[in-house]
């Protein structure tokens, strides 16, 4: 960290408190240029425009890895150090920094991994259908309805048996449902606010690709066990490895560039001669890498230590 000592002008440390998020990048209110600076590591003040050469990140994924420095979430920006605040505020770049930084990181013109994105469709699959649509990606048949009036007309676009999901927060196969007749779905209605309700497909697998920057690193099928319409591991669901048929990973990889999501897993369901995106995962699960025996950890850290991510 003695390297650190961009653009130095050295200050009382009372000083540099005082200014401790004073920032401009705009002219004087005559005109004139304004002088900034912000506050450096060690009491040093930096110009505006230094920035940390130093690899950072918040949350512990890169905890393992020496080529980055990992700082730990703190919900308010004053519990960190003096230096630390200084290596976020003049980082160019700052890995997984959370779904509560990530906004403002991203607010402040920083480039952060994974994409902001990915934190803003993180467990939200009324968003992602959203998006879907916009850009025509193949999903499955679904639609919102808010309020009792619309949930009346649900039997009018879907038959049983259909699919509802809790459209926040579910993750892992919990909130999702296989409804197959009246009393289901009024038990399912009673469990959410909005009802986010999709077309049944029968099927016993579906298809895992788990896509970082740009690249598949790793894809394989998930398998119900009997009696199962959900294929989560969570949920018993099995690991194949099985080849990945090339028009799904196709498929993958132009929906991840498309939606600029740079760290998903992304499942794809096989509709007779259809591949059908179902859902992203931002926080995908590991058993996948388990049985393929790749090491997730170190392939993340490679690919941060050569620039790739």
């Amino acid at each position: 960290m003695n390297s650190y000592r961009p653009s130095l002008l050295k200050y009382p440390r009372s000083f540099v408190r005082a200014r401790d998020f004073y920032n401009c990048s705009h002219p004087g209110l005559d005109n004139r240029p304004c002088f900034c600076f912000r506050v450096g590591i060690d009491g040093y003040a930096m110009s505006e425009g230094a920035h940390s050469s130093q690899r950072i990140a918040l949350a512990y994924h890169l905890s393992h890895c020496p080529a980055v420095l990992t700082l730990g979430v703190k919900t308010n920006l004053a519990d960190y150090s003096l230096r630390d605040r200084s290596l976020i505020q003049n980082a160019t770049k700052v890995y997984f920094p959370t779904v509560f930084y990530a906004d403002a990181l991203d607010a402040m013109g920083k480039e952060i991994f994974p994409s902001v994105q990915c934190y803003r469709y993180l467990g939200n699959k009324i968003r992602q259908m959203l998006l879907f649509n916009l850009l025509d990606i193949p999903m499955p048949e679904t639609r919102i309805f808010y309020g009792n009036r619309q949930r009346d007309t649900i039997k009018d676009y879907f038959g049983f048996p259909c699919i509802g999901k809790v459209p926040v927060g579910s993750s892992r196969g919990e909130g999702v449902y296989l409804i197959r007749d009246q009393n289901e779905l009024d038990l399912y209605l009673s469990r959410v606010r909005i009802a986010y309700i999709q077309q049944y497909i029968p099927i016993e697998r579906d298809i895992r690709v788990v896509i970082v920057g740009r690249r598949i690193i790793h894809a394989y099928w998930k398998k119900s066990i009997s009696g199962e319409f959900r294929t989560n591991v969570a949920r018993g669901g099995k690991v194949l490895l099985d080849p990945v048929p090339r028009e799904a990973l196709a498929l993958a990889l132009n929906v991840a560039i498309r939606c600029r999501f740079d760290h998903v897993g992304l499942d794809i369901c096989q509709d007779h001669d259809r591949f059908l995106i179902l859902e992203a995962n931002m926080n995908f699960g590991m058993h996948g890498f388990e049985e393929a025996g790749i090491d997730y950890k170190a392939l993340l850290c490679d690919m941060v230590s050569s620039g790739e991510i």
